[in-house]
């Protein structure tokens, strides 16, 4: 009965992944279609869209549960979780982690040229910037948390199913400019997701909307990193913040404790 439940449950990042798979193969076949600058302003596209994302996740900043929770100190605690959730990725080296998995899964999905060459260093690195960025953009933000919990919660999936709709077209642009990495990517969702929505069934009602608003910040200010990279303005390690979306919600837990 329970694993009904549980493949029920989890029917919104089964879609989410057959959207990114599809959208990806759809920009595979039109990215050859495009110029390297029609392609760079694809890229440059998505970096300010994904900074919109960011300004629109950090809202729940100085919303009611985040604010009755931590009062008027909400900044310095994402602040301080945002601070160790970095210092403990970079210690564990999670940039580098994740770049590996990309190159790991490369070496699985596709036939690589000899070694050594020039080519299949740059398709590498092209796959493994498609992997990264694309899963980064596809697994941070608040639809891909909320949604994922609450339909773990029984609340229904439709944010997920929005979502999907959302990443059908990013994956087809990431796919035209960054190339089969981003199919890649879909693993990513899979996982994480899925892990998330395992996390709301097993945590049911239990987890505050503080917690919640706390991780969904975080999220923003990663994504926040995220668009400047992909602006090229600054090339932020953006996988060492992760440990950051679990260190926001225990921090808000551990102030109201406190307070």
């Amino acid at each position: 009965m329970n694993s009904v439940i549980v493949h029920i449950l989890g029917m919104g990042t089964v879609v989410n992944v057959v959207a990114v798979l599809a959208g990806a193969g759809l920009g595979m076949l039109l990215g050859d279609r495009f110029g390297a600058r029609t392609r760079e302003t694809i890229t440059d596209t998505l970096g300010l869209l994904t900074l919109v994302i960011a300004g629109t996740s950090i809202v729940p900043l100085a919303g009611e549960p985040l604010t009755a929770a931590v009062g008027a100190g909400g900044m310095i605690v994402i602040m301080v979780a945002m601070l160790l959730g970095t210092l403990i990725g970079s210690g564990l080296r999670l940039e580098e982690a994740l770049a590996h998995f990309g190159v790991f899964l490369r070496h699985r999905l596709i036939r690589k040229r000899p070694e050594g060459t020039v080519d299949e260093a740059s398709a590498e690195g092209r796959f493994i910037d498609g992997f990264v960025t694309a899963s980064l953009v596809f697994c941070i933000g608040p639809l891909a948390i909320l949604g994922s919990l609450n339909d773990g919660l029984g609340r229904g999936a439709e944010q997920l199913y929005l979502k999907s709709g959302l990443d059908f077209f990013a994956a087809m642009a990431f796919a035209a400019s960054l190339g089969v990495g981003v199919v890649a990517s879909a693993i990513t969702v899979a996982l994480l997701q899925g892990l998330l929505t395992m996390i709301g069934w097993l945590l049911g009602d239990v987890l505050p909307m503080a917690q919640i608003d706390a991780l969904t910040v975080a999220g923003g200010v990663i994504l926040g990193g995220l668009g400047l990279r992909l602006l090229s303005i600054k090339d932020i390690r953006v996988a060492d913040m992760l440990p950051g979306l679990l260190v926001a919600p225990i921090a808000v837990w551990a102030v109201e404790l406190v307070v």
